[in-house]
């Protein structure tokens, strides 16, 4: 099956991407993260993204750093905890680009790094995706089986940059890890 997977950083895409490979799976690489927060960490985070698909052997393509679309689409929320209505807004625009270029690359079906955080709710983010893209959506929860134990170990042995927030100038400010 033909999977576009949604990367939000090249550690998560690590664990995420070596169990689609491992299932025989097609994997197109999106990154779309107009949270992060600055450009400068946006860049690296897309760099360690490229670092990781080449190590594995997929493709990667970068969506637009439209940071003004992005902060119209959380500011009410900009107060809320790392977790909370900030972030499944946040997770709501970038799968719905997912959805939309996975639909103009005709792939199968779609899903996402983000599962595999022990700070982000599976549940949340696959109800989302499910939500927006049906059956189109892939479901997982890639943390489980130590998934987040095996990204931790490929980045270490890759010596992929592995970063100390969640990407958004919110959560930076705040501290949220």
């Amino acid at each position: 099956m033909k999977v576009v997977l949604h990367i939000c950083c090249g550690v998560c895409a690590a664990g995420a991407a070596s169990v689609l490979l491992s299932e025989n799976h097609h994997v197109i690489g999106y990154f779309y993260n107009p949270n992060i927060f600055p450009l400068s960490e946006y860049d690296r985070r897309l760099e360690t993204a490229s670092k990781t698909a080449d190590q594995l052997g997929f493709v990667i393509e970068a969506g637009p750093y439209d940071t003004e679309e992005w902060t119209n689409a959380v500011e009410l929320c900009k107060d809320e905890p790392e977790g909370g209505k900030r972030c499944l807004l946040c997770y709501r625009l970038r799968l719905e680009k997912t959805l939309n270029f996975m639909l103009e690359r005709g792939a199968d079906v779609f899903t996402s790094t983000l599962t595999i955080s022990p700070h982000k709710s599976a549940d949340a983010i696959n109800r989302i995706g499910r939500e927006i893209g049906g059956g189109r959506f892939l479901s997982r929860d890639f943390k489980k089986k130590d998934g987040f134990k095996k990204a931790i170990d490929l980045a270490k042995q890759w010596e992929l940059y592995r970063q100390d927030y969640c990407g958004c100038i919110y959560s930076l400010r705040g501290g949220d890890k």
